[in-house]
Protein backbone atom coordinates (compact mmCIF):
# COMPACT_ATOMS: atom_id res chain seq x y z
CA UNK A 1 0.00 0.00 0.00
CA UNK A 2 1.55 3.36 -0.91
CA UNK A 3 2.29 6.10 1.88
CA UNK A 4 1.45 9.41 1.59
CA UNK A 5 3.39 12.49 0.55
CA UNK A 6 4.55 14.23 4.13
CA UNK A 7 6.64 16.67 2.34
CA UNK A 8 5.24 19.62 0.26
CA UNK A 9 7.20 22.11 -1.66
CA UNK A 10 4.95 25.41 -1.76
CA UNK A 11 6.10 28.65 -1.96
CA UNK A 12 4.84 31.40 0.33
CA UNK A 13 2.81 33.05 -2.98
CA UNK A 14 1.30 29.27 -2.96
CA UNK A 15 0.48 29.61 0.72
CA UNK A 16 -1.17 33.10 0.17
CA UNK A 17 -3.04 31.84 -2.81
CA UNK A 18 -4.41 28.61 -0.57
CA UNK A 19 -5.40 30.81 2.57
CA UNK A 20 -7.50 33.72 -0.22
CA UNK A 21 -9.10 30.56 -1.44
CA UNK A 22 -10.20 29.36 1.65
CA UNK A 23 -11.39 32.51 3.49
CA UNK A 24 -13.30 33.59 -0.03
CA UNK A 25 -15.13 29.79 0.49
CA UNK A 26 -15.09 31.01 3.92
CA UNK A 27 -16.91 34.16 2.97
CA UNK A 28 -19.54 32.53 0.51
CA UNK A 29 -20.32 29.63 3.19
CA UNK A 30 -21.30 32.53 5.71
CA UNK A 31 -23.13 34.46 3.56
CA UNK A 32 -25.24 31.24 3.27
CA UNK A 33 -25.77 31.23 7.10
CA UNK A 34 -26.97 34.88 7.00
CA UNK A 35 -28.97 34.72 4.31
CA UNK A 36 -30.93 31.41 5.55
CA UNK A 37 -33.06 31.39 8.66
CA UNK A 38 -31.58 28.09 9.77
CA UNK A 39 -28.03 27.02 9.87
CA UNK A 40 -27.50 23.55 8.10
CA UNK A 41 -25.02 21.62 10.00
CA UNK A 42 -23.64 20.63 6.85
CA UNK A 43 -22.79 24.21 6.66
CA UNK A 44 -21.43 24.52 9.71
CA UNK A 45 -19.20 21.96 9.80
CA UNK A 46 -18.22 23.22 6.72
CA UNK A 47 -17.11 26.15 8.31
CA UNK A 48 -15.25 24.89 11.31
CA UNK A 49 -13.17 22.93 9.42
CA UNK A 50 -11.97 25.76 7.10
CA UNK A 51 -11.21 28.08 10.14
CA UNK A 52 -9.20 24.82 11.52
CA UNK A 53 -7.44 24.40 8.52
CA UNK A 54 -6.67 28.04 8.05
CA UNK A 55 -5.60 28.18 12.33
CA UNK A 56 -3.02 25.04 11.08
CA UNK A 57 -1.51 26.74 8.63
CA UNK A 58 -0.96 30.21 10.56
CA UNK A 59 0.35 27.88 13.60
CA UNK A 60 2.75 26.43 10.88
CA UNK A 61 4.25 29.62 9.37
CA UNK A 62 7.60 31.49 11.30
CA UNK A 63 7.45 35.02 11.60
CA UNK A 64 10.69 37.05 11.76
CA UNK A 65 12.04 38.31 15.13
CA UNK A 66 15.25 40.37 15.80
CA UNK A 67 17.61 38.53 17.63
CA UNK A 68 18.57 41.04 19.75
CA UNK A 69 17.08 44.86 20.61
CA UNK A 70 13.35 45.30 20.32
CA UNK A 71 10.83 44.47 18.59
CA UNK A 72 8.79 47.61 16.74
CA UNK A 73 5.68 46.06 14.88
CA UNK A 74 3.53 48.16 12.35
Amino acid sequence: MPTPNTTFELTVDDMEMIEDALRSQKKSLSGEIVSAKAVDSDVKKALHGIQDLLGRLHNQKEFYRPRQGAYVGG
